[in-house]
């Protein structure tokens, strides 16, 4: 059996991934993305009930995360502004989320 080249290994991997999504669409399956978000934008709420203060629990939060960054070679400076423009963006309560209406289809 002859080596498939790059290309058809591409395209094989291409439907394949396809196959995947289509999936996960179809189950409702959130991604590892959706999850993270859903996470941040929790422990962000929860630092309102903090009985330190909630600048001290964000602060600390945003330390913990920065430090994970910084360990895979994020800039820390780059990585507090993104940390800090989510949380005034999450500091409403409102829920920040688009509908996913292609999983209300079901």
């Amino acid at each position: 059996m002859s080596k498939k080249s790059r290309r058809e290994i591409n395209a094989e991997q291409r439907a394949r991934q396809q196959r995947v999504r289509d999936e996960a669409r179809d189950r409702c399956r959130p991604s590892r993305d959706d999850l993270a978000r859903m996470l941040l934008w929790k422990m962000i709420m929860s630092t309102e009930k903090h009985p330190r203060g909630r600048r001290e629990a964000l602060d600390r939060l945003r330390d913990e995360i920065v430090d994970g960054l910084d360990i895979q070679g994020f800039d820390v400076r780059e990585s507090e502004d993104v940390f800090e423009d989510l949380a005034a963006r999450y500091a409403d309560g409102l829920f920040p989320f688009r509908p996913k209406r292609h999983l209300n289809s079901a």
